[in-house]
């Protein structure tokens, strides 16, 4: 395992592992445990592909893995995440936040070798359902309360229409498209990079924007301005969502993580 004296912990983030920030704040460290290695391992190679497609990201710097675990380096990307923008910010951010989504969906579907496609998201959601691990806090406010199972149920249903609806819609998703991980530059509220990128992969592009979508909406200040942006987005993406597919994703995607 790697040894960094004098770097400081990050606390934010809700992987588990732990993460330290080097003190000219240049690059970043994740420790993982031996049973967590191949889910950083896998971190690691969307990471390194990603920066070889000309979409802006950290770039691997290191990585060591062995009987304690394993450590990933990474470079930082300068900015602030996002989600600390205040509504103002954010809007003078968010037609590049369009442009820089709409050019990691214009990556070639056909060279991405990760896939996050639906089956996986299912057969994800399904384990961790049956292992009562699903998170409230990510849950839809409306779901607070309702059984995992319940909800994974009334998904069911949909499944066989939403697969099709990929197989015509695929894109290079990043799979965890919310403000924290869209990095700002404040000088000129550009994207300067996309990071936590383990869930990068091929899918239906509404699997990114319900989550983008959804999670700008705790900054916005009100819902007229909300569907402003929503309006705004579509606009500046190139691609109107459809409602039904974006409702889906968004209750799907919170099964998935436990």
């Amino acid at each position: 395992m790697c040894d960094h004296p004098g770097w400081v912990p990050v606390t934010s983030g809700e992987s588990g592992a732990t993460v330290l920030r080097s003190p000219d704040g240049d690059r970043y460290a994740k420790h993982v445990p031996p049973a967590e290695a191949a889910g950083l391992r896998n971190e690691r190679d969307r990471i390194a592909w990603l920066a070889g497609q000309g979409v802006p990201g950290p770039r691997v710097l290191d990585w060591h893995c062995g009987d304690t675990g394993a450590c990933l380096v990474t470079s930082a990307v300068p900015g602030v995440p996002a989600d600390r923008l205040s509504a103002e910010d954010l809007g003078r951010a968010w037609p590049h936040i369009a442009d820089a989504v709409r050019r990691l969906h214009e990556v070639p579907v056909d060279g991405c070798p990760f896939s996050r496609d639906l089956d996986t998201m299912v057969t994800t959601a399904r384990d961790v359902v049956a292992r009562e691990a699903v998170n409230p806090e990510f849950l839809p406010d409306e779901q607070q309360g309702t059984p995992a199972a319940e909800l994974l149920a009334r998904l069911v249903p949909q499944i066989e229409r939403r697969r099709a609806e990929e197989a015509g819609d695929t894109v290079v998703c990043h799979g965890d498209l919310c403000l924290p991980n869209i990095i700002i530059a404040p000088p000129t509220s550009a994207v300067s990079g996309f990071v936590d990128l383990g869930r990068l992969g091929r899918a239906d592009r509404h699997a990114d924007l319900a989550l983008l979508l959804a999670n700008s909406r705790e900054t916005w200040p009100d819902e007229e301005r909300a569907r402003a942006a929503d309006a705004e987005f579509a606009w500046r993406y190139g691609y109107p969502p459809d409602p039904g597919r974006l409702r889906f994703y968004l209750h799907l995607d919170p099964l998935t993580w436990g």
